[in-house]
């Protein structure tokens, strides 16, 4: 059950959306076009605005309201609202809303026109995911596996159709059944050579990091995961990207922490215990108009850290946000650049299905005498 909202615009010459008798005539033009699809269109309220007009009409019978916004600069829009059940019909099926905007844009001789899917709000499933530039991307979710809040988060595994079961955390999709190419880039699978070598994870409840890196035969790897409930939600609905890791907790070659990663990071450092490798597997790099604020320190921390407890040539790996977020990547390689020692820097990518977009990975490591500069 949601309530569903059907969005239409037009875009007309200005000069009609001033006009009165003009405008008297869009309005009937929309409603008997309307009126096809929701019976008994009533006009219950219109009213000039400070940038047009708007009307406002409802079906007879039904809770089902019609706006239609005039714009001065020549945009109107129709907003069809009403609530459906499960098992209802649409009032106006995709179809239909097809043919009504084509009806309506040759009715109305507009420039231009537009419909959207019906949004859907208020759903026990919610289908809305963002990415990582803040555009909205519907999911074929049909259903939701686990909804709990820890202490930090909120954490959900949802079920979609193409992707398998995800991960969501406070409303961020993670990682899903179908994302393996995310996990192979992060760890660049083929290009490192992980044999034998030691290994620190920050974060990385969803498993899937240490799953694949024990695969590839490290002498040790250490796992530092502050939240109990992601690792306990993921080893029931998503151990088919995780296998037994997060049951098990511990074996030979690895070993799980239940912890702050920083007050382990702080102890490694006065115990001089030195990794190969640290994979961030923390969060994202802000989206932020400059690298202020409280995510951006713990990022900075992080590498700071990080590189007192890796070997000489030991490797920083590190997931970073999406290609179309070329200002926050930028700001993240600003302040590699700020380290010391100074690091260099590879980049990798990959298109990530639950991701629905290309997103940036990198490998940071220490210069030496002979390096070259930063890519």
């Amino acid at each position: 059950m949601s309530a569903n909202s059907i969005l239409l615009d037009f875009s007309l010459d200005p000069a009609r959306i001033i006009d009165e008798v003009s405008r008297k005539d869009i309005v009937r033009v929309c409603k008997e076009g309307l009126e096809k699809y929701l019976a008994g269109l009533k006009i219950s309220y219109d009213m000039l605005t400070a940038d047009g007009y708007l009307c406002i009409l409802n079906e007879t019978g039904t809770g089902t309201i019609v706006t239609i916004r005039f714009f001065e600069q020549g945009l109107i829009t129709i907003n069809v609202e009403y609530y459906r059940k499960d098992g209802d019909e649409a009032k106006i099926s995709f179809d239909n809303m097809k043919m009504l905007e084509n009806g309506l844009r040759i009715r109305l001789e507009a420039i231009r026109s537009k419909h959207l899917p019906p949004i859907k709000r208020g759903s026990s499933v919610d289908v809305y995911l963002t990415s990582s530039d803040e555009r909205v991307i519907e999911y074929d979710i049909d259903r939701v596996l686990f909804d709990k809040r820890s202490e930090f988060q909120k954490i959900q595994i949802v079920h979609s159709r193409s992707l398998g079961n995800m991960l969501v955390l406070d409303e961020l999709q993670n990682i899903a059944e179908a994302d393996l190419i995310y996990t192979e880039t992060l760890m660049c699978r083929g290009t490192e050579n992980y044999a034998g070598k030691e290994i620190c994870i920050l974060g990385g409840g969803d498993g899937a990091l240490l799953y694949e890196l024990l695969k590839e035969k490290p002498k040790f790897v250490v796992m530092l995961e502050i939240d109990e409930i992601v690792m306990q939600a993921c080893n029931k609905y998503m151990n088919s990207i995780c296998g037994d890791v997060l049951e098990k907790r511990t074996d030979d070659n690895y070993e799980i922490i239940v912890g702050d990663c920083m007050v382990y990071l702080r102890k490694y450092i006065k115990e001089e215990r030195k990794f190969d490798y640290v994979f961030g597997d923390l969060t994202d790099i802000p989206i932020s108009d400059t690298p202020t604020g409280e995510i951006w320190d713990f990022i900075r921390t992080i590498l700071e850290s990080s590189f007192q407890v890796l070997k000489p040539d030991g490797k920083f790996m590190t997931h970073g946000n999406g290609v179309s977020c070329p200002e926050s990547l930028r700001m993240y390689e600003d302040q590699l650049a700020k380290l010391t020692p100074k690091v260099k820097y590879t980049k990798s990518s990959a298109f990530v299905p639950s991701f629905m977009e290309e997103w940036v990975f990198y490998q940071v490591q220490r210069e030496n005498t002979a390096a070259t500069d930063s890519v």
